[in-house]
């Protein structure tokens, strides 16, 4: 996979033990890298970080704030990273009304720490920086934005996004400009993708997290946004598209220092009340209602990314439907309830979405066989 690039390479993963963090770093273990992990402690007990054991597959572990820059700083210089992929950030719209100050720090002056670095160390010479679809300014066009479409942001949460993008673009352009690689040997790129779904996540106020624990204490299902409309993808789409980038960077630094949208398939753009109707029916039990209110808090309805050019650039497109996002999903929080080390189960997935969203049956017998699509 990725033309064994990364095998062997020291690559630094910022927000190692968040959601997309974690399963980013069980890939790249995969693919024989020396995975550097730099986060906070675990949001969860339950998310994918502990439930794979994943320090125990890591080159290093180091529990640190990205707002930090000398303890980020000392990691680097001690540990000597050729690639960092950037993922640390406060991610939750919700958490961001509540808390904006807290939200730019990270978002913002994290990213900010992340490119002073690359900066300082002649050791970083790929920089792959995720931000998320929300850093355009939404203006609720039907159709999807492209990577030419303003920065924007209404809330605090988006506009961090796209401060970040801006901030990227600017140091890109004065101090990495990639007409001017042959001198400072270093490149970068920012990647944006949709609402991810998928087994470990269980931040409060997301849809996927707070449905599977309803259903697990036998509570209703109560859904304030059931019209928002959303391209839902499984987590392993757009990591397999920033792992293509990061791949295209060091094949062709100067062409691909850029930014790309990543997103699943046309039939994924889904709303809220699809979502948690398909899940609740695959997972077996669960019941809906209906919750939302006049006076809630801002939050786009409607939001889509056009993945034109990763599909013409990178060769990439997602390939899981939005019926097997949702089952891959599922499963893994099914397994989850008698499996006390996921690691192995997430390796499974991730080759089974390598073989094209093919599905495996027994897991737990220590096969891998792909008996079938699962639709």
């Amino acid at each position: 996979m990725f033309n064994n690039v990364y095998k062997g390479k020291t690559i630094l993963v910022t927000g190692h033990t968040g959601f997309k963090g974690s399963w980013l770093a069980i890939w790249l273990t995969m693919l024989g890298a020396n995975v550097v992990g730099y986060a906070l402690e675990p949001y969860s007990q339950k998310g994918n970080y502990k439930a794979s054991h994943l320090e125990k597959h890591l080159f290093a572990d180091i529990k640190g704030d990205v707002r930090d820059s000398e303890r980020l700083e000392d990691t680097i210089k001690k540990y000597k990273p050729e690639i960092v992929f950037h993922l640390a950030a406060q991610a939750l719209v919700r958490t961001a009304y509540d808390n904006p100050k807290y939200t730019y720090e990270t978002n913002v002056m994290g990213s900010l720490n992340i490119l002073e670095a690359v900066r300082k160390f002649d050791s970083i010479k790929t920089v792959v920086m995720i931000t998320s679809d929300k850093c355009y300014e939404n203006v609720e066009q039907i159709w999807g934005y492209k990577e030419t479409d303003r920065m924007g942001g209404y809330d605090p949460y988006s506009s961090s996004k796209g401060c970040a993008e801006l901030l990227i673009s600017s140091y890109r352009n004065s101090y990495f400009n990639p007409k001017d690689y042959q001198t400072h040997g270093k490149a970068i790129a920012s990647v944006r993708a949709g609402n991810v779904i998928g087994g470990g996540d269980w931040s409060d106020n997301r849809l996927v997290p707070d449905c599977i624990r309803f259903i697990e204490e036998g509570k209703d299902i109560e859904i304030r946004s059931p019209k928002a409309t959303r391209p839902w993808e499984h987590v392993l789409e757009p990591l397999s598209g920033y792992l293509r980038v990061g791949q295209k960077l060091i094949e062709e630094p100067q062409k691909y220092s850029e930014g790309f949208n990543f997103g699943p398939k046309i039939e994924c753009n889904k709303t809220v009340w699809e979502v948690v109707e398909y899940l609740v029916k695959y997972y077996g039990k669960g019941n809906v209602i209906d919750a939302s209110t006049p006076n809630m808090v801002h939050e786009n309805t409607l939001l889509s990314l056009d993945v034109t050019k990763a599909y013409k650039m990178l060769d990439w497109e997602a390939k899981l439907s939005f019926y097997e996002a949702i089952e891959f999903t599922v499963d893994w929080y099914k397994e989850a309830l008698h499996n006390d080390d996921m690691f192995e189960y997430c390796k499974k997935q991730i080759q089974a979405h390598e073989n094209k969203g093919y599905k495996w049956e027994g897991v737990n017998q220590g096969t891998n066989h792909i008996v079938g699509a699962s639709r």
